[in-house]
């Protein structure tokens, strides 16, 4: 994309000569997602456009909100919160500085304004950006919210014995307290996304925390007690199973939210938690669904009503353990000085890649949820690799492994030096995710791959029990699968996902991003390097690299770009957005009778 006509579209904006809208669909035409193109606008002092609201009269009268979720949270602390289903939960109560809203803006929350150089919040240099509070916010127990709050999660995410999975949001930057209720936040070097990660992370009060910071971190009474500032407020919660909020009659927000109380349900299946929604009408709303293709059709067709699909950033991958389950180091399986005993020759990982029908599972498992991809990151596809191919070939994987030297032995099953191809692929319970386990492994064992399937539960899956064995943290098998979702425009936190300061370990309590466990010195230099490029097509091209560079390796073989899938109730109203949490919006709820 050349500078000069990007600098005469956005002139036009601003003259009022062209429609905001008009530029946010060449953008989009040009690979640019909403929120990026949103960001070009913000950046040259464009005013947001606010798209028409849902007025209310009143605050509160709506009844119950009954929510389904396949996936229930089992803590509610954001900063540990590992998963989708975690951060779901806490969202309910907790609230950030900003978020990203559907139509690409940078919306305030706990902000009082975005900061721009118009109202001086962003520093010419890009060097540090001033953020406003909002004046008059309180906790759920009546104390205000400060500055001071926004500086705890500062100090109580970047402490390492806190062993926060936000740590790598507050990267490469500090923050300082102007007045009560203003903030000023320093990067280390020029950020070309100001908004970063940091700007999205949930608040959490630093007068219930400030005792736990640190070693004591899950030692707080109030990590799945939640006191935030958002529309609702805690009354029960049973892990994994119910959770329950009230109204919070003093919210910041005049005239919201609409429901008076919340109730989330939590278990079963995607598919059982649609039904509820589509067909009996017990429930008003179902997240996190993935059904197959032929499941939702008929449960929509039942007219009781409807299933949202939204785009994004997510991959479904599947993960080879680059580190070994098997040996123990200090009390530790996978631990980080290890290797994978069968991983680390190239070759398996090579015959792995092949056995990968992704076109199939598109066609006949995901339909409508997935498109075949070779690349980790998709979307914006200002981002997509260009690079990257894949081919699906038994008769190529028993090539590879043949020349390596891995031969079959009298059960079928290859062997080299003793050693013999039997892996253990693991991944959490639910129809699609099941059949793409069941597929990978039928093709394994036509090349001489024995797989055994092993299926865990999704509140223990994607859980982060530090004493619990089997979640995707802790990758005690040879091989997982699992969708990753970026909830921002940027690949930034993406990618944080394979830094080598991010493996998962004992030591940070197994809340690193980076799962897998890979380490690479190439990569982890092109994501500093990004972290700091001001040019956008510099910046994109190391993230593509990056991108190479994980996909070439083998150790992550990117089988989907996925489509996040939810089943609302006929009359329900929820301005939802690919880019943020679900709950991110419960206050512009409403049903409408």
């Amino acid at each position: 994309m050349r500078k000069v006509p990007l600098c005469h579209w956005i002139d036009q904006v601003k003259q009022g000569a062209w429609p905001r809208r008009a530029f946010i669909e060449r953008m989009t035409g040009l690979g640019l997602t909403l929120p990026m193109a949103g960001f070009l606008l913000l950046n040259a002092g464009v005013a947001q456009s606010q798209p028409a609201a849902y007025k209310p009269t009143r605050r509160g009268g709506g009844g119950t909100l009954r929510m389904l979720e396949s996936q229930g949270p089992t803590l509610l602390n954001p900063h540990f919160a590992t998963g989708l289903k975690d951060n779901t939960g806490s969202r309910i109560f907790y609230e950030p500085l900003a978020e990203w809203d559907a139509e690409g803006n940078l919306e305030a929350v706990l902000a009082a304004e975005i900061p721009s150089r118009a109202n001086g919040g962003l520093a010419a240099d890009g060097r540090s950006v001033v953020w406003k509070l909002k004046k008059g916010v309180t906790w759920h127990d009546g104390q205000p919210f400060t500055a001071d709050d926004v500086l705890f999660n500062w100090q109580y995410a970047t402490d390492p014995n806190t062993a926060s999975v936000t740590l790598g949001s507050y990267g490469n930057l500090k923050m300082e307290k102007v007045d009560s209720h203003t903030v000023r936040v320093v990067f280390d070097k020029p950020s070309p996304f100001w908004p970063g990660q940091y700007s999205q992370v949930m608040l959490i009060p630093k007068h219930l925390f400030g005792p736990y910071i640190g070693a004591r971190s899950r030692e707080a009474p109030h990590n799945n007690r939640p006191v935030g500032t958002g529309a609702y407020s805690f009354v029960e919660f049973q892990p994994g199973d119910l959770l329950r909020a009230a109204i919070y009659a003093k919210y910041h927000l005049p005239l919201r939210p609409h429901f008076d109380a919340i109730e989330m349900k939590s278990g079963g299946d995607a598919v059982s938690a649609a039904r509820a929604v589509l067909q009996t009408g017990d429930y008003d709303f179902a997240g996190s669904l993935v059904l197959p293709e032929d499941v939702a059709e008929r449960l929509e067709a039942t007219g009781k009503g409807r299933l949202q699909v939204m785009s994004g950033s997510a991959t479904a991958a599947i993960y080879l353990n680059f580190t070994d389950p098997n040996t123990v180091v200090d009390g530790e399986r996978s631990h980080p000085s290890t290797r994978h005993p069968l991983f680390s020759d190239p070759a398996v990982r090579r015959a792995v890649g092949l056995l990968i029908d992704r076109e199939s599972l598109q066609r006949h498992v995901y339909g409508r949820q997935g498109q075949a991809t070779t690349n980790f990151i998709n979307n914006p596809s200002r981002y997509r690799s260009p690079n990257t191919k894949a081919e699906y070939s038994v008769e190529k994987a028993k090539a590879v492994l043949d020349a390596a030297g891995w031969k079959p032995g009298p059960d079928g099953v290859r062997a080299k030096d003793g050693k013999k191809l039997t892996l253990l692929f693991q991944g959490s319970v639910g129809a699609v995710g099941q059949k793409l386990q069941a597929v990978v492994k039928q093709a394994a064992q036509q090349a001489g791959i024995q797989m055994e399937l092993k299926a865990v539960v999704p509140s223990v899956f994607f859980s982060s029990d530090i004493g619990n064995p089997d979640t995707y943290g802790k990758f005690y098998a040879d091989m997982q699968t699992y969708n990753w979702t970026n909830t921002s425009p940027d690949p930034e936190n993406l990618m944080q996902c394979f830094l080598s300061t991010q493996v998962a370990s004992k030591a940070n309590k197994w809340l690193g991003q980076n799962m897998v466990r890979w380490q690479n010195s190439e990569f982890d230099a092109a994501f500093r390097a990004a972290e700091t490029e001001l040019d956008p097509v510099k910046r994109a091209a190391l993230f593509i690299r990056m991108n190479d560079l994980v996909v070439a390796d083998g150790y992550v073989i990117p089988v989907l770009a996925r489509t996040s899938m939810r089943a609302l109730a006929k009359n329900l109203v929820a301005p939802l957005s690919p880019w943020r949490n679900d709950m991110a919006s419960l206050p512009h709820w409403y049903r409408d009778s």
